[in-house]
């Protein structure tokens, strides 16, 4: 976590010259994030590489965001050729450690989040937001048989793979009309904001929104890797949204929400293995059986039957949550 070395003359071009910058966090991708500390301002920096990020798709969204009356990081500076942005900061109250250090309710934090989503559905899109079509959902997935399968010595059925996801996501792909998907809301990527209403949620890690299903989100939310949701509190917030959203059809819904958990879960299944193999970070690997009590639990529902099928006949036992767990003991 060394500040890159232009990020000196970027500050200092914008009013923070000599201004201390100190590690903040990393993610799963090239970004890293500083804090910025001069005398009693002090601001994030964003790093992300150009070779790897563009800056442009979260300005853009942050913005989009805004006018919608949610809470997102303004910049204060950009550069986007030099891949940095010095960004409003939110503070330390990220809801993630807040629920683990057992010093807030997650019901109302869950609810209010609910809540947001909610409000997503009819409002404008982000002008040229990409949608959440099968090319995408199908090359997300492929991270499975490309980094998982050979990391636990499998030899899947390359073949029937496609075919049982053929069969069950294109109902939820580009759906008409679609929704703003943040694609990781998740309370990690949430920050409790001393502000009112909604505005108390500071939202996080949006760069990769694009236009798709309401219920991609949900499925982030509340079947989350990197935290145990009850299953009680998830039923309760999934009808909470259907009410506030207005699902006229809760069986129908309730199948997308599954098919997309399926797809999510399986997904992450395959990052976090690449992010392990490629990336040398291995301190995903532990939340592996979460994932899996999640899939395995999406895979139950008859919307899911051939996908479902071929897990059954790809994947033994001891390649799912049992390898992870053996691995981390």
């Amino acid at each position: 976590m060394i500040p890159p070395a232009h990020a000196p003359a970027f500050l200092a071009a914008n009013g923070w010259g000599g201004a201390e910058i100190l590690p903040l966090a990393g993610d799963a991708s090239f970004r890293r994030y500083f804090r910025v500390v001069d005398g009693d301002r002090q601001a994030v920096l964003m790093d992300a590489p150009p070779e790897h990020e563009d800056v442009g798709p979260f300005l853009a969204i942050a913005e989009h965001l805004d006018t919608l009356g949610f809470s997102a990081p303004q910049s204060h500076a950009v550069d986007r050729a030099g891949g940095l942005l010095l960004l409003e900061d939110f503070g330390d109250r990220l809801v993630g450690p807040l629920l683990r250090a057992g010093s807030e309710d997650e019901t109302p934090i869950y609810r209010d989040a609910i809540t947001l989503l909610a409000q997503l559905v009819g409002r404008p899109l982000p002008k040229g937001l990409p949608p959440y079509d099968m090319a995408v959902l199908t090359r997300e997935i492929g991270l499975f048989p490309e980094w998982y399968a050979p990391a636990v010595d499998l030899d899947i059925d390359q073949e029937g793979w496609a075919k049982a996801w053929g069969e069950v996501l294109p109902r939820v792909a580009a759906p008409d009309p679609a929704v703003l998907v943040l694609r990781d809301y998740h309370v990690d990527n949430i920050i409790l904001l001393d502000r009112e209403g909604l505005k108390r949620l500071g939202l996080l890690d949006f760069q990769d929104a694009l236009a798709g299903h309401p219920a991609y989100d949900l499925v982030s939310l509340l079947q989350d890797a990197r935290r145990d949701v009850p299953e009680a509190l998830e039923a309760e917030m999934l009808q909470a949204y259907a009410a506030e959203a207005g699902i006229a059809d809760m069986d129908a819904f309730r199948a997308d929400y599954e098919i997309l958990g399926a797809q999510r879960n399986t997904k992450i299944l395959g990052i976090f293995t690449r992010l392990w193999k490629r990336d040398g970070k291995r301190n995903y690997l532990p939340f592996q059986p979460r994932v899996w009590r999640y899939l395995e639990r999406n895979l139950r529902h008859p919307a899911l039957a051939p996908v479902a099928e071929w897990f059954q006949a790809n994947v033994p036992v001891d390649r799912r949550a049992a390898h992870w767990t053996e691995m981390s003991a």
